[in-house]
């Protein structure tokens, strides 16, 4: 067993990363990170050397799109119920054009997002390691459609949410309730906290 990974090891260490993926742009190492976790190619270039780290790292990849499409059919059900249906309190008018247009805009894009993560996880389910080492080899093009098809579903998710969420807090700060525009305040705030706690650890991250 230990003369095995040994050989996988010298077997890594014989496959440097290809001088193509070695110079990035800036909005190609900022999309690496976003599917990856890191900055560059090279951590990920070296998982594709054994076997055992490419499956870890498909299934963990499938998994994150498994996620995207369960999301994405939740907020496309409910979506489609408040399109569909008129609001049932007169405090809460989510029908006028603004907040109307949002959920359309959500339901488009949850559409969209499962769409694109169904063909990613079908790429990703049918793909192996020397296909994938042999598509990112050349760089330029081929890398973007590698990363794009990881990032692509969850970058629809998240503008869906945010069309729902808008949509929402548009029909909140409009009410003639007092109560309710309160309430909507709140969650403005709690969304904008959570937004920037991400946003500061993805900067962290990204330093590091």
């Amino acid at each position: 067993k230990l003369h095995v990974t040994a050989d996988q090891t010298a077997f890594a260490e014989e496959r440097p990363l290809p001088e193509a993926l070695r110079h990035t742009s800036l909005f190609m190492r900022i999309l690496c990170f976003l599917a990856l976790g890191h900055p560059d190619l090279d951590d990920h270039w070296k998982l594709l050397q054994l076997e055992q780290a490419f499956e870890a790292t498909r299934s963990r990849l499938c998994s994150i799109l498994a996620s995207t499409i369960t999301i994405a059919s939740v907020v496309l059900a409910i979506s489609g119920v408040f399109v569909s249906t008129g609001s049932p309190v007169s405090y809460f008018d989510y029908t006028s054009p603004a907040p109307h247009c949002l959920l359309i805009m959500s339901l488009m894009l949850a559409m969209i997002a499962m769409l694109t993560s169904g063909s990613s996880m079908m790429r990703w389910v049918h793909t192996d390691r020397h296909w994938t080492q042999e598509q990112l080899k050349p760089g330029g093009y081929f890398v973007l459609s590698y990363l794009l098809s990881i990032v692509t579903p969850i970058f629809f998710v998240a503008w869906s949410l945010n069309c729902f969420m808008f949509a929402m807090l548009i029909a909140g700060f409009y009410s003639q309730s007092t109560i309710c525009r309160v309430v909507t305040a709140l969650w403005l705030v709690t969304y904008v906290v959570n937004v920037g706690t991400i946003l500061i650890d993805f900067r962290w991250k990204y330093a590091n």
